[in-house]
């Protein structure tokens, strides 16, 4: 069993809407609503603390909890200027300080409940493991963005994704150790590689879309259907 930070303190510039994309609508419930009910459904997910903007903890915790109807616990904490000091301040929230935790973007409602249970499993065996996909386009190199200079070759190159899951104890000491180092990092599992510690990649899912922009809301319509009939 672990628990799941949702970070959802983002502005979400890309969506160019006056309303952060946390709170925009999937066939009239919000995206957030979505992904706490998503991880409330799946059984091996004991409790999830929510990471939302300060100005954003009283609507969160009247309207998008009530939305959401949980059943499992939900801590909601503000979040930071930057990504990594949400996930920080949401992992100073986790109660248990112990076992697995998954630290999850809160714009990927369709994450299943054989990625949760393959990364715990990962984190579990090895102390971190992320979904992730491999590159299925050709992907070429450009230092001026005019020009393609070579071509990457894709056999080894993945795409990441989340929840990303961790031993607790290893995720909290890596971010202690990068406040007090200024070590900078591009999500959480690029930091445990920096402290030397390996991470396993477990088969994420093309529907396990990050929804930052107007056409993901066109994807993310297009995908709900075909979850009606199971977590969705």
């Amino acid at each position: 069993m672990a628990s799941v930070v949702i970070v959802a303190a983002g502005s979400g510039l890309r969506m160019k809407s006056e309303k952060r994309k946390q709170y925009l609508g999937i066939s009239g419930l919000s995206i957030i609503s979505r992904t706490i009910k998503r991880f409330d459904s799946c059984p091996y997910i004991d409790s999830m603390v929510l990471v939302v903007p300060l100005n954003d903890i009283e609507f969160c915790s009247s309207v998008i909890i009530n939305e959401a109807s949980p059943i499992k616990p939900v801590h909601i904490v503000p979040g930071g200027r930057e990504r990594h000091e949400s996930v920080r301040f949401g992992l100073a929230a986790i109660p248990e300080k112990m076992g697995v935790v998954l630290i999850h973007d809160g714009v990927r409602p369709f994450v299943s409940d054989e990625i949760i249970k393959s990364c715990i499993d990962g984190a579990m065996e090895d102390g971190a493991c992320i979904p992730a996909i491999q590159v299925s386009d050709t992907v070429k190199h450009s230092e001026d963005g005019i020009f393609a200079t070579r071509t990457i070759s894709r056999s080894s190159l993945w795409l990441a994704q989340t929840p990303q899951a961790f031993d607790f104890n290893l995720i909290f000491n890596a971010h202690m150790e990068a406040l007090q180092k200024n070590i900078l990092f591009t999500d959480d599992a690029s930091l445990i590689e920096e402290i030397g510690h390996k991470v396993r990649i477990t088969q994420g899912s093309r529907f396990n879309i990050k929804i930052t922009t107007p056409e993901d809301l066109v994807v993310a319509e297009a995908i709900l259907p075909l979850f009606c009939n199971s977590e969705f």
